[in-house]
């Protein structure tokens, strides 16, 4: 049930810093600006002088998603359960309209008032487990692990166009270096698996995705890490829009009639992982093969039929966490009755 808040402190949060605006419901005309350190001693007392003095009255936090940056303010407010509300940057910017100028003080004025208007969105926020935490940092560092090793790798392509006595000491440094980055890729790919093993939701929920065809254990982890266990979306749709497949009309009015496509606003890495899971699901599943090639006759472009079944994946997906059960290929036995 949504309160009737009475106070609205708006945070722009930045690497050092954090300013504020305390709003008042009841007059809005007079705000209270200020700014502390980005710091646990400064948040934390902030958060209890706000509490002292607005004694017996609703309050809700709000701020922008920046990040690492806004873990803290985070963390310290759900430690002391207050009702916080963490939102996008870009939908509190295109939120304020017109604007001339910009300041770290009128920024935290923008999210309380954002806020404050928007109460009918509210969402309030929570952070994810510490397992959950864990996963998305150690997949971020796996990923920058395998850009590195392609990059380090590309040194031997001089082999072919350069003197041996040249490229001596070069590639048996190159070596070293290459071997150590994957030497760190397997550890990390390590503690992801102790992380999944050792949480018996993750480890059940892994199992029931990796049956779907077209998924593997990297789309299925980053599908968990980044949907929370499947709890932070209602449906495959909404997920299917965060992901950047979901396709959205452009028309206005009777001329502009533009196609129907996807957005540029998504998760890229999810996006590039489940185009990689559509593609496997081509080669492998016969349903989806067959369905691949008939739309394709009918005319269709290759990347439509491919974003399809994309969502289709997502929504086999969410079947099989919601139901509890593994994907059952029902075309193979449909074909052999």
């Amino acid at each position: 049930m949504k309160k009737n808040y009475q106070i609205i402190v708006g945070f722009d949060v930045a690497k050092a810093k954090l300013d504020y605006c305390i709003l008042s419901v009841g007059c809005i005309d007079t705000c209270s600006f200020g700014c502390i350190q980005n710091t646990e001693k400064a948040i934390k007392h902030f958060i209890s002088s706000i509490l002292k003095k607005e004694k017996q009255k609703d309050i809700l936090f709000c701020l922008e998603n920046t990040g690492v940056y806004s873990m803290p303010v985070s963390y310290w407010l759900q430690e002391a359960k207050l009702d916080y509300w963490v939102v996008s940057a870009l939908e509190v910017k295109r939120a304020k309209g017109i604007c001339r100028g910009k300041t770290d003080k009128a920024d935290s004025k923008d999210i309380a008032f954002y806020a404050l208007s928007h109460l009918h969105q509210l969402k309030l926020s929570t952070l994810p487990e510490k397992d959950f935490l864990q996963l998305r940092l150690l997949l971020a560092e796996r990923e920058k692990l395998i850009k590195s090793l392609g990059i380090f790798k590309t040194t031997n392509e001089n082999k072919n166009f350069l003197p041996a006595e040249i490229l001596k000491s070069v590639l048996a440094h190159n070596k070293k270096t290459v071997a150590l980055l994957e030497q760190q890729l397997k550890a990390i790919e390590k503690l992801i698996q102790d992380i999944i093993d050792g949480n018996a939701l993750l480890k059940e929920q892994s199992t029931l995705l990796q049956s779907v065809p077209g998924i593997g254990p990297q789309t299925c982890i980053n599908l968990i890490a980044y949907t929370n266990a499947f709890s932070s979306f209602q449906n495959w749709r909404k997920f299917a829009c965060y992901c950047g497949i979901a396709p959205f009309p452009y028309e206005s009015g009777s001329r502009v009639r533009g196609k129907t496509k996807v957005n540029h606003i998504a998760n890229k890495k999810l996006k590039s992982l489940l185009n990689l899971a559509a593609l496997s699901a081509k080669r492998t599943d016969t349903e989806i093969k067959q369905y691949f090639e008939r739309k394709v006759k009918e005319g269709k472009n290759k990347m439509l039929v491919l974003n399809a079944i994309r969502c289709k994946i997502i929504s086999r997906a969410f079947a099989v966490i919601q139901r509890n059960t593994p994907f059952v290929d029902l075309y193979k036995f449909a074909n052999a009755s």
